[in-house]
């Protein structure tokens, strides 16, 4: 009972969590070009600005609430049906 009441909360707020992943996909781009830059070591992007590259880093860590998100919506999908 509880497990069914969280997955039709989650339904509701599902257009939350897809926007969440939309943002998450997007801020990969840049940190796409960044880890290839850093693998590279041409110096274009990577170890230019400390700052930047902490954000960059940083997205490493967005992409674990992105994986729980993706999770629960493909069995709140899943259980629906």
């Amino acid at each position: 009972m509880i497990i069914r009441n969280f997955f039709k909360w989650w339904e509701s707020k599902l257009q939350i969590s897809l926007g969440f992943l939309v943002f998450t996909h997007i801020a990969q781009i840049p940190h796409f070009l960044w880890g290839g830059d850093a693998l590279l070591k041409s110096g274009t992007v990577y170890n230019v600005n400390p700052i930047l590259d902490f954000f960059l880093y940083s997205i490493d860590l967005i992409e674990i609430p992105a994986i729980v998100v993706v999770c629960v919506s493909f069995v709140a999908r899943w259980k629906k049906k």
